[in-house]
Formats: structure tokens, C-alpha cells, sequence
């Protein structure tokens, strides 16, 4: 099997559905098929399962996913070691980042990378940062990118602090808070945050707002905030685009203290030993902020 082949196979059992497939590969979605089928028939048995739903390993097909990761694998090694004997950078970065982090902070970083190594790829898992943090530990992703304060005994290095705002079109203080009919537009996010906003609003404004939508990605809250729709609580790292007709009132603790929130970056031992692991960690530390 040719490593292209390979690579489709693997390919397929991250995604186990045919058009995901497809796109993270620039194919249509017959072709992928009739690779595919070319490949069962030169194993002799079907590898996947097709239904409605997506795709089902054989057992059989376990095993050759298996086996098609370690090639893959090994063909990365061997291509990271002729890099470095020619001195140029290879090798597939393994990036999971918490979303927000993904959308606002993390392109102007990697476009620096692509700019100074045009042949390293990138693999990149965005969520919520307690699942991104999971993957880590399960050593699934070369560096993690994770909001809060994760625990972690390998590589950890503070990223940015960013600060927390009620933002709006028309409320300029808390006060207006208890006077408004404006929606209070709140995204679903971990429990740590959740908990941050829920612990604020408990201390500072003490009664439930009076209207609530709830949406699932901080980008919707943003745009919808953006638009005059309602109020929202937002990290300033979303807020570098906002307009002057948008008011951003700072939250503070019970203390008087600006509340800020945390973004640190991860790594492993073994990951560290990467050349593309570690040039990408010197273009990140142009981009880091100092602690305050």
C-alpha cells in the first residue's frame, strides 16, 4: 500500500463518516469510496462498515487502522530525521486548543509558522479547554493550548491573562443591569468558566436576568452582542474587533480586583524533542504576554 493510502485510512477512522472524510482530504466523496473499496479488495475483506449513520470498524479493519497509523508514524520519523540532516522542518503539528483561544489568538501565531517552515503541516483540535486538556493526557496531541489553571507535570508555561467584560450596545454600568429588558446572552463553555460568571453575577448582581438566550459557541454570543441584540459576558481576547459604540464595562471580585482568566500552554517530554514542535514553541514565545 502506498502511504497516501494509508494516511486516507487514518483519515477515515478519525472522522468514521465518508463526507468529513472527503473534505480534510480535498477529494469528493465517490472517489474517497472507490479508493476504498480498491484498498478492501486488495485486503480481502471489508475494513468498514457503511450505514446512515457513518462508519463502523471490522475487526479486521481494527487491526489495519492499527497498522496504518504506525506507518504513518514511522514515514513522519524517518521524513523529521532527513529534515533535520538537511536542516529543514517536516513533521504533521499536533495542536488542541481551547476555542477561543483557536478563533482570536492562535492564527496570527500560525501563520508566522507556515510563513517560516512552508513544509511542516498542522493538525489542530479545537473545544471546550477540559476536553482539550483530556486529549493531552491521553497524549493524543503534541501541545495543548488550555484556558484556566490546568494541572500538569510535563511542560506548562503561562501564554496570556486576559480580563472579563459585560459588553452591550446601550448598558453603560452594572446598575443598568437591574433595570434592563435586554436578553442576557450567555454561550455554553466548561464548568470553571461557567462557574467564574455564575459566582460574579451571584456576588454583584444578586437577581436572575430577566430574559435569557443561551447559544452554543462563544463566536455566536460575540456576534449577536456585536449586533445590539442583548448583554454578554466576553474575555477581552474576543473583543480586539469591537467598535466604540460598544460599551465594555470590567468585572471586579468582591475585593475590588479586575476578575482575569488564565491561558497556559502545554507540552510533553517527548513532544519537546520535535524540531517542529520546538520551533513552533519559539514563534509562540514572540506572541506570549508577560504575567501581570
Amino acid at each position: 500500500m502506498q502511504i497516501s493510502e494509508l494516511q486516507m485510512l487514518v483519515m477515515l477512522a478519525e472522522e468514521m463518516n465518508m463526507r468529513k472524510a472527503a473534505e480534510r482530504l480535498f477529494v469528493s466523496q465517490p472517489a474517497l469510496s472507490q479508493r476504498l473499496q480498491s484498498i478492501e479488495k486488495s485486503w480481502g475483506f471489508k475494513i468498514f462498515i457503511r450505514s446512515q449513520k457513518g462508519l463502523t470498524l471490522t475487526p479486521a479493519g481494527e487491526k489495519v487502522i492499527q497498522f496504518a497509523k504506525e506507518m504513518v508514524e514511522k514515514e513522519e520519523k524517518i521524513r523529521e530525521e532527513i529534515s533535520e540532516m538537511e536542516g529543514d522542518i517536516f513533521g504533521t503539528l499536533k495542536i488542541a486548543v481551547a476555542s477561543i483561544i483557536g478563533q482570536h489568538w492562535l492564527p496570527k501565531v500560525l501563520k508566522k509558522y507556515v510563513e517560516l517552515y512552508p513544509h511542516a503541516k498542522i493538525s489542530l483540535a479545537t473545544g471546550w479547554s477540559s476536553e482539550m486538556l483530556k486529549t493531552m493526557y491521553e497524549e493524543d496531541f503534541h501541545v495543548g493550548i488550555i484556558r484556566g489553571n490546568p494541572e500538569w507535570k510535563g511542560y506548562k508555561k503561562h501564554l496570556l491573562t486576559d480580563s472579563l467584560y459585560l459588553v452591550d450596545k446601550e448598558i453603560e454600568s452594572i446598575e443598568d443591569i437591574l433595570k434592563t429588558e435586554r436578553p442576557f446572552i450567555q454561550f455554553k463553555s466548561d464548568s470553571t468558566y461557567y462557574q467564574e460568571i455564575q459566582d460574579w453575577w451571584h456576588q454583584q448582581v444578586k437577581i436572575s436576568p430577566k430574559r435569557t438566550i443561551v447559544v452554543d459557541q462563544i463566536e455566536t454570543c460575540k456576534q449577536m452582542t456585536f449586533h445590539g441584540i442583548g448583554f454578554a459576558i466576553l474575555p477581552s481576547v474576543t473583543l480586539e474587533d469591537a467598535d466604540d459604540s460598544l460599551h465594555k464595562i470590567p468585572l471586579h471580585d468582591e475585593q475590588g480586583n479586575q476578575i482575569k482568566r488564565d491561558t497556559w500552554i502545554l507540552s510533553t517530554e517527548s513532544a519537546l524533542q520535535l524540531k517542529h514542535v520546538e520551533k513552533f514553541l519559539e514563534v509562540v514565545e514572540k506572541y506570549r504576554q508577560t504575567p501581570s
